[in-house]
């Protein structure tokens, strides 16, 4: 089977992922010195830290990758960031495709606006360390911690044409409402409603202490998702052009079983599910679950088929 991704698609999505985990680092870590044209220093460094590394790389990975399939199959697609302290990777990417520049004509898309987002985030007088009405696009604060899916099935309902790809936060799966929210997929109807696309990024970690969906085994896990009415995809590993080519390979499935399962409901009218309002296990979620090597330690673990 060839590879989902040509040569030349790979190196220029890596070479985006690569921008964005650098420009992401820049906001957490660098107070001056944003392309590092002379030797670091203690005053480079901001004096102190707040935000995520560990959940970035993997919100730019799904980023990157969500844009490829929007453009190549034209859809209309919502990203919704759970996890807290993610906010550094909707930022810098809203930043790379110009429209946070947009917003505020100050951040420039040079040195000097880079040197600005950077001080910017978290930052006194600055932005918060999460996903928030200012970012351009989001509709969910991130450090809600817990309402995101529930704002994706609600995004969806009654809007058709409409995919919400929504990232779960290793921490944000153990709060009571998420664990709950899994279950809206009982109310879609793939007539009259769009689709949502759950992400489960396990990177293993919370705020704290580690997960608990991140040590169980992978046949648990995939057996939770599967009693919750969901098809579990796994996209996981250590070497960045293996999981490009793995996430790419299982999104145009993914997407093509969605337009699919839509496809013949609203051609036949019937929705066969488990309520009168329900679709087939409808256009069916898909839990991703990524580990990838970056920067100072494991930070991702994307969703796919295993290797």
């Amino acid at each position: 089977m060839p590879d989902a991704l040509s040569p030349a698609q790979l190196k220029t999505m890596n070479a985006y992922w690569r921008a964005a985990n650098y420009l992401s680092v820049g906001q957490i870590y660098l107070y001056d010195n944003p392309l590092l044209k002379e030797s670091l220093k203690l005053e480079h460094i901001k004096p102190r830290l707040l935000g995520h590394w560990g959940t970035t790389p993997g919100l730019n990975f799904i980023y990157v990758h969500l844009n490829r399939v929007i453009k190549a199959h034209d859809l209309n697609v919502i990203f919704i960031c759970g996890p807290g302290h993610g906010g550094p990777g909707l930022v810098v990417n809203t930043y790379l495709e110009g429209m946070y520049s947009e917003f505020y004509p100050h951040i420039s898309r040079d040195a000097e606006g880079m040197q600005e987002i950077f001080k910017q985030f978290s930052f006194p007088g600055g932005i918060p360390s999460h996903a928030t009405p200012e970012t351009p696009g989001s509709i969910n604060e991130g450090g809600e911690l817990g309402d995101s899916l529930s704002h994706a099935f609600g995004a969806v309902f009654d809007n058709p044409d409409l995919i919400a790809a929504c990232v779960v936060g290793d921490g944000e799966a153990e709060t009571g409402p998420l664990a709950t929210a899994w279950h809206s997929n009982k109310f879609l109807n793939p007539i009259t409603d769009g689709a949502v696309l759950p992400i489960l990024h396990l990177n293993g970690f919370k705020i704290a202490n580690p997960t608990m969906l991140a040590r169980i085994s992978h046949d648990e896990l995939e057996g939770l998702f599967t009693g919750y009415g969901y098809q579990p995809f796994f996209v996981e590993g250590s070497e960045p052009e293996l999981m490009h080519q793995t996430m790419a390979e299982t999104l145009n499935m993914v997407i093509a079983e969605i337009r699919s399962i839509q496809k013949e409901a609203r051609s036949s009218g019937v929705a066969h599910g488990r309520s009168q309002r329900s679709g087939p296990l409808p256009p069916r979620g898909r839990c991703v679950r990524p580990r990838a090597e970056t920067g100072p330690h494991r930070c991702l673990r994307q969703a796919g088929n295993p290797r």
